[in-house]
């Protein structure tokens, strides 16, 4: 049945890890510089490894419990595959290496990075952007490795089956492994994000604006656990993040080629090899772009960040050219659509990057008009921010628009209807593939920025030369703009990847009556569940804006999306004054301690960051897994559908004003220290700090958070169809 081109997938798995293994062994034979700077990096990697662990405690009761009750589902109440408990475990297992591997490496990093400054500038970006490469390979790697396990264990164990419907069956149980990447993810990005605002809120009220000590001054207790959190938060969190982006976007792909190429003999297996290959063969263009990026000494900011994007590009270029010649050996009856999708999702991707750097980088107006807002205190900063973050989800949301309407157009052949939905909805989801195939090099940008700031906190803490500190800011605002960037193309990933796994949920619903409930001839639509299309799927269950359970579906999806942002940005509130407290306390208490005769106790304010992070990253993940178990019990799919929708849509917006906002805020200040509008110390930069204060739980925790839930509430909808199928109420 298999395709012998299907090799690449597995082969680019082995390469990505192996040249990520290359790029650590590199970094870690470079000099971590002076004792001093080795004690602080030591400091950081024990905090790190000791939040890690203490939070796979917490998500391993969670799986198992969960694992249990989709074992009840499915060997019980006979409404699951009895695939999905085991898969749901390595998928889980999976993300959270991918995690694990990349914040051990961005621990490492630090130190070195900001060793390496202290002879170039080159040196320090060469080396945190292959540092970052780690992550982004590991990503990518593993992601790879698993669905090409998956695929060949389901090939060979499920029977054949009349017509496609093997291929349906196997590519509609490898959907639902992204579950726990998924619920992994949302872990991951809450707590981690909890921990590093908790302690950056911390550091930065009490070390900035009362105490008037410079940021990542090592007399500040926070500042240890701040640079942990960044490696918690920014590293392994978006890692576990994009595992998850980057699986499903494939796998909800392969499921729609299969529906969309039914009838269509050996082109079916071929049109679901097709996302799988382009993000293999993208993978292996990220590698070679990693190896292009390099800068000169006293390089600018907009300098330094063409040096990323020149990697990025071609990979970007070069995976339009590659796709075309794909799909054309595929022989996909409409290649030429398909592959016009591809580009319109990469296109769509550098787009709303693009966007998102206009908005958060300081070398445009936006960011410096927050800055010079500052001239008149922090409520106007805080106006100016807020106003930007809003203005600035008008673009990303256009360019997603634009992207959903000519990708279906492409691959249905510039035609709406009936007989080519199936088509189109399978051009929307390989668009989500083709925004996500770089991610290998797109992840290292991502990736770079946290090894950049903690390379500057150790630079700062070792009381290295001022040379260096220049060196390593430059690195750090670059940093900041990648990480607000990568952010922006998370959540832009993720809304066409949620779309393209809310069209498969239907395909799911359509195998829960063949093959799990072994109805295939149930009605739908007056024709037979086994013969019945998407079409038909949806008027069976009256998906339209008139029917009430959908429109009901759809305000409790916008509520969710504003419980979640408001129960994760309250949790950062409650630690972060717990941090607060503390930092003052130590300030008050521990003589000598401002004069640098007496050392502060950090690991007190690691432990304050991991507690409340803990505590706190129960509800809303918790929340996220209930919400569509309840309204699929209640209302059915007609409530799943409108719930959907109102997700996507809602938590898109308002993670991109998250996300930009709060970089704008945190540039906007590293504006005002480079000596603008009075520099530090000034008011004009305590007004700022207060802006980046607000910004922090916005564009670190609530804001990235949200596109993992958006994805995680389809997923869970997904894996529950069952419940909705079979026992809803309504």
């Amino acid at each position: 049945m298999l395709n012998s081109i299907f090799v690449i997938v597995p082969i680019s798995s082995i390469l990505a890890l192996s040249f990520a293994y290359f790029f650590y062994k590199q970094m870690i034979k470079s000099p971590e510089g002076t004792e001093k700077m080795q004690t602080i990096a030591k400091h950081v990697r024990k905090g790190a490894f000791a939040y890690l662990k203490q939070q796979y405690k917490v998500v391993l009761i969670v799986f198992l419990i969960l694992s249990a009750i989709f074992s009840f589902m499915a060997y019980v109440l006979g409404i699951q595959n009895g695939w999905v408990p085991v898969a749901f475990l390595t998928g889980g297992c999976f993300s959270a290496l991918a995690g694990f591997f990349g914040m051990k490496t961005a621990t490492s990093a630090s130190a070195r990075v900001a060793n390496a400054c202290r002879k170039s500038l080159n040196g320090g970006l060469k080396l945190a952007f292959r540092s970052g490469a780690v992550m982004g390979l590991v990503v990518v790697g593993l992601v790879l490795a698993d669905i090409s396990f998956w695929f060949l264990v389901l090939n060979h164990f499920i029977e054949e089956m009349d017509s496609g419907y093997k291929l349906m069956t196997v590519c509609s149980i490898m959907v639902t492994f992204g579950m726990g990447a998924s619920t992994q993810a949302l872990f991951a990005r809450v707590g981690g994000g909890i921990f590093t605002k908790a302690a950056d809120v911390g550091a930065d009220l009490v070390g900035k604006v009362e105490a008037h000590i410079p940021e990542d001054d090592p007399r500040n207790p926070a500042t240890i656990a701040d640079n942990v959190g960044d490696n918690v938060g920014d590293v392994a969190g978006m890692g576990a993040d994009l595992f998850e982006s980057f699986a499903a976007s494939i796998l909800a792909s392969a499921l729609l080629g299969a529906s969309a190429y039914f009838d269509y003999g050996k082109i079916q297996l071929n049109a679901v090899l097709a996302p799988m290959l382009i993000a293999a063969v993208g993978t292996l263009l990220s590698i070679v772009g990693i190896f292009i990026v390099r800068t000169h000494e006293g390089a600018s900011q907009k300098q330094l960040l063409r040096s990323l994007n020149t990697g990025v590009y071609f990979s970007a270029i070069f995976i339009v050219i590659l796709s075309f010649f794909i799909l054309k050996y595929l022989a996909l009856p409409n290649h030429m659509g398909v592959w016009g999708s591809i580009v319109v999702g990469l296109l769509a991707g550098i787009g709303i990057g693009q966007s998102t750097e206009y908005f958060t980088s300081a070398s445009y107006k936006p960011t410096v008009n927050i800055a010079k807002a500052s001239k008149t205190g922090p409520a106007t900063v805080i106006i100016a921010g807020i106003g930007t973050g809003m203005i600035s989800t008008a673009i990303p949301i256009i360019i997603v628009t634009v992207a959903i309407i000519l990708s279906y157009l492409f691959a249905s052949g510039f035609q709406f209807g009936v007989e080519t939905l199936n088509m189109g909805l399978y051009g929307i989801g390989i668009a989500a593939v083709g925004m996500l195939s770089t991610l290998g090099i797109t992840l290292a940008t991502d990736a770079y920025g946290p090894i950049a700031d903690n390379a500057g906190g150790n630079a700062e803490m070792a009381g290295l030369g001022p040379e260096v500190r220049q060196r390593t800011d430059a690195l750090d605002s670059l940093g900041n703009t990648t990480a607000a960037t990568g952010k922006g193309f998370a959540i832009g990933s993720a809304a066409l990847t949620a779309l393209a796994l809310l069209t498969s949920y239907f395909e799911e619903v359509r195998m829960m009556f063949i093959n799990i409930l072994d109805a295939p001839q149930t009605l739908i639509n007056k024709v037979p569940a086994v013969e019945a299309s998407f079409y038909d799927f949806v008027q069976h269950y009256d998906i339209h804006l008139m029917n009430p359970l959908v429109i009901s579906g759809m305000f409790i999806g916008v509520m969710a999306v504003f419980m979640f942002a408001g129960v994760t940005m309250n949790a950062v509130g409650r630690a972060a004054q717990k941090m607060v407290d503390e930092v003052r306390r130590q300030f008050r208490t521990i003589v000598g301690i401002m004069e640098g005769k007496a050392e502060p106790d950090y690991a007190r304010c690691v432990e304050i960051s991991t507690k409340g992070a803990q505590k706190e990253m129960l509800v809303p993940s918790i929340l996220a897994l209930i919400i569509p178990v309840l309204v699929g019990f209640i209302m059915g799919v007609p409530g799943i559908a409108g719930l959907l929708i109102g997700t996507i849509t809602s938590g898109f917006a308002l993670a991109i004003f998250m996300a930009n906002s709060g970089g704008a805020w945190d540039n906007a200040k590293k504006y005002v220290e480079e000596g603008n509008f009075g520099g530090k110390g000034s008011d004009s930069h305590a007004a700022t700090v207060i802006g980046d204060t607000v910004g922090d739980p916005l564009k670190d925790t609530s804001g990235p958070s949200l596109n993992i839930l958006i994805k995680l509430m389809v997923m869970a909808s997904v894996v529950t169809v069952g419940i909705a199928v079979s026992y809803h109420l309504l």
